[in-house]
């Protein structure tokens, strides 16, 4: 089998410096649409190097997301990229992340679940600076047509939709460039800008990445529930539960309590196709 899990869990973990200052920082606010109005106090936050702050969900792309690279590259793993498929993303946040900075990324695979048709990859990695961590990133990985050894299924992390109408509904239109320029933080899939290699891959036209609709939710539960202060996010998760392309619109659902805000994502034109499913913000 290609994937031994056993060797992977067990393998030593991978550790690189990784460094970022206030453009890579807005480089990325760009790419999730910040910006718009150009002169709104609130995006000059994600924008202005005088008044920036930090979206948490930049952890993703901070150093060009070595843990991912590092976690499919571990003893014990041989697959086929092509079988790959991002599955899901988690953040834990031990503290704000600074402007600039430079860190030691740790990355290794902390389980491999058996799902009988594909195996779940999770990749761990965890970044701190000379004042202590800074967060933890869980990237679960499917690799298709490598399950079925009979091991653990791992946890079920399903969160049904509440049975009542959201606190907050708002939409976020996704520029026909926001591919092209989200990709120069750093993941460089040709899926996401060659309408070749996207026909390839079975689709019409390239899609946006799930990473990008993931940082634009994130923005959106800040700027609508959170009063625009990044510092209050301490943890965010989601599942990839479908595909949206540049020049469509991200319905993004909120529901508040208990210092949680869950969240459904949707692609407007597509009858509401979902988008980010089971996703969650935690916060103080």
């Amino acid at each position: 089998m290609p994937i031994d899990p056993a060797k992977a869990v067990a393998a030593e973990p991978r550790s690189a410096e990784i460094s970022w200052d206030h453009k890579d920082v807005q480089l990325y606010h760009l790419g999730l649409g910040a910006g718009v109005p150009a002169t709104d106090p609130d995006e000059l936050r994600y924008t202005l190097e005088s008044r920036l702050h930090v979206l948490p969900s930049f952890a993703t792309v901070a150093g060009a997301g070595m843990g991912v690279v590092g976690g499919l590259s571990a003893p014990g793993i041989d697959i086929d990229l092509a079988a790959v498929l991002h599955g899901g993303q988690s953040i834990t946040l031990h503290r704000p992340l600074p402007t600039a900075g430079r860190a030691v990324s740790t990355s290794r695979v902390a389980a491999v679940y058996d799902k009988g048709k594909a195996a779940v990859l999770v990749l761990r990695s965890e970044a701190a600076d000379e004042d202590g961590p800074l967060w933890t990133s869980d990237a679960s990985i499917f690799v298709r047509g490598e399950g079925g050894w009979g091991g653990d299924r791992g946890p079920s992390e399903r969160l049904p939709l509440p049975d009542r109408a959201p606190d907050a509904d708002v939409e976020r239109p996704i520029r026909e460039e926001q591919a092209l320029l989200y990709r120069l933080s750093g993941d460089w899939n040709p899926l996401h800008a060659d309408p070749g290699f996207a026909k390839l891959a079975g689709f019409d036209r390239p899609i946006l990445h799930g990473l990008c609709s993931y940082g634009m939710t994130l923005k959106a539960v800040v700027d609508t529930l959170l009063g625009g202060d990044v510092t209050r996010v301490r943890a965010y998760r989601t599942r990839f539960a479908g595909i949206v392309f540049p020049g469509e619109t991200l319905r993004i659902r909120m529901w508040t309590g208990d210092g949680r805000v869950q969240v459904a994502v949707t692609a407007v034109e597509r009858d509401d196709a979902p988008v980010l499913a089971d996703t969650l913000v935690e916060h103080a």
